[in-house]
């Protein structure tokens, strides 16, 4: 992920107006205050009110200070900018101060410990981090976007997770995806992709990661692999951020080859069939926010893409429990074995303790086993 910056000057507590700097100047010159005001022609009420930083410096009179003084004007309305800005931190400070209970119902070691905000051990500032991460400027701004936002992930009833935490697995995923160059979307383009993505089932993650968002971001979808974070149980997730620009999120949650690689060409599914007017959230249990059809649909795609059905029927009624027939069944359709064999798990064709299942590939994810 990029950079991310604290918030700056936060722990301000004091403000500085700039009427000080001027009465320093003016007793250093040993020049008086109603002089002064003589040679810039203002009233020597606003002068004094200005030292006591009860009036602001304009930009006409931070001019006037600049042929009085020989200071730029520029200095004189640095000066003022900084003063109103520490203002106006001291009083946000004030309200975060009221609010930081609020960090309790997220993830927070969790973001510290992936890079997503930094560990401070100053509360306030710890929750203007947050608010950064999320690029919103309140809890209650919080509230109104990503309270909504999130709930549109969260249409079943039986789908139980931190809302809280969700949405920071969403947005870390969003952020990931904003990075990402595409082209605009092109769907006969993304279909192509998910032919040539097969392929990449026999590839290690650092290989078929990196080609898997490069083939994808040239069909205008950025695919982004993202940690679980706790209390979420999410495989994947779609979404478009813009009318030419969608998202494929994935859950480092499975480390088979066959669980990862039907997660996401289930998510394409939704991308290509199903409603752009809101996003698609799968559950490690195959409950989310698509409705049962839409499940159906995409667990279909998903299924005959990696195996085409004429494929699978040969597979699925031959002895299949056997390696070696399913090794060499997987490099004739040019996929990885673990993804025939978890099917022919999953529809009951060949036990889950069968021998066949050492095909089934463990992923190793270096997001995951080493985190910034």
């Amino acid at each position: 992920m990029a950079e991310r910056l604290t918030p700056r000057r936060i722990t301000t507590d004091y403000a500085i107006p700039p009427g000080e700097t001027l009465a320093e100047i003016l007793e250093t010159r040993g020049m008086s205050q109603a002089e002064f005001s003589r040679r810039t022609a203002r009233p020597l009420k606003t002068i004094n009110e200005i030292v006591k930083g009860k009036v602001a410096i304009t930009s006409g009179t931070a001019i006037q200070f600049e042929r009085v003084l020989g200071l730029s004007a520029t200095f004189w309305n640095d000066l003022e900018t900084n003063y109103r800005e520490d203002l106006a931190r001291i009083d946000e400070r004030k309200e975060l101060e009221k609010q930081v209970e609020w960090l309790k119902v997220f993830p927070v070691r969790e973001m510290r410990r992936y890079g997503l905000i930094k560990e401070v051990r100053d509360k306030v500032v710890q929750l203007a981090e947050l608010l950064s991460f999320f690029g919103v400027s309140s809890p209650e701004a919080w509230k109104r976007q990503w309270a909504v936002n999130t709930a549109q992930f969260r249409q079943s009833t039986a789908f139980e997770v931190s809302e809280t935490a969700l949405a920071v697995w969403l947005r870390w995923g969003e952020v990931d995806a904003t990075e990402i160059q595409c082209e605009p979307f092109d769907e006969k383009k993304f279909r192509a992709v998910l032919g040539e993505a097969r392929a990449l089932t026999m590839e290690d993650p650092e290989v078929f990661v990196p080609a898997l968002r490069d083939l994808c971001a040239r069909a205008g979808v950025a695919v982004v692999f993202t940690p679980e974070l706790p209390k979420t149980r999410v495989s994947g997730a779609t979404r478009w951020l813009s009318a030419d620009k969608a998202v494929i999120q994935l859950s480092l949650r499975y480390k088979r080859d066959d669980t990862l690689w039907f997660s996401f060409f289930h998510e394409a599914a939704h991308i290509l069939l199903h409603s752009r007017r809101r996003g698609h959230l799968d559950t490690d249990q195959g409950r989310g926010s698509a409705t049962p059809q839409e499940e159906t649909q995409a667990n279909r795609f998903a299924s005959d893409c990696l195996i085409p059905p004429d494929d699978y029927q040969r597979i699925a009624s031959s002895h299949g429990d056997n390696p070696a027939i399913i090794g060499r069944f997987a490099r004739e359709i040019g996929i990885a074995p673990g993804i025939v064999v978890g099917r022919l798990q999953y529809d009951g064709l060949i036990g889950w303790n069968s021998p066949s299942g050492r095909l089934r590939r463990t992923l190793r994810w270096a997001e995951q086993e080493n985190p910034t």
